[in-house]
């Protein structure tokens, strides 16, 4: 166990709107499958390895996860879809002390609220000012995180890259 976590969000990859399909239901479309893939190949090659991740049980994060072929243990969350900021937060501080790194699975806007409201000292100015004028479908924010995660709250970590592969 590390005393240097990191804390990755990935708002999921672009959906699809057919007709009939309530919101939580909706899947992904051909874009955002391609696009999933992507976010899975940019993880892999820049962040260290996913030790854990947390998605929301709506159709289109599911299988945004499954796109990106990682292969970490998932856990699917109701109060991660249609989220507040403090619900993903209060989330965040359930996982287990012994991961260092977390990929955490959501929905517009609670992932780039989260990601502002958790960047703290150490923050890249730049990335912060991307992250507020726009989050895309498979926009990807990595946080370094220097406490525990039951101890992650506002301003507690560092928000160091956005990446929104395409």
């Amino acid at each position: 166990m590390s005393t240097h976590r990191t804390l990755i969000l990935l708002r999921h990859a672009k959906s699809d709107y057919p007709p009939g399909a309530v919101d939580h239901d909706r899947p992904l479309a051909p874009r955002g499958i391609r696009e999933a893939g992507l976010a899975g190949e940019w993880l892999r090659a820049h962040a260290p390895a996913i030790d854990a991740v947390l998605c929301s049980t709506a159709t289109r994060t599911r299988q945004t996860y499954a796109q990106t072929a990682l292969t970490a243990p998932v856990r699917y969350v109701d109060d991660l879809y249609d989220a507040m900021p403090g619900n993903v937060i209060t989330t965040i501080n359930t996982v287990a002390a012994d991961v260092d790194t977390l990929l955490v699975i959501g929905h517009e806007p609670a992932m780039s609220s989260v990601a502002l409201g958790l960047a703290g000292h150490g923050t890249d100015a730049a990335v912060a000012q991307q992250i507020s004028e726009k989050y895309p479908t498979s926009g990807i924010a990595v946080l370094h995180v220097p406490c525990g995660w039951a101890d992650v709250q506002l301003g507690s970590a560092a928000l160091v890259d956005f990446c929104v592969p395409r």
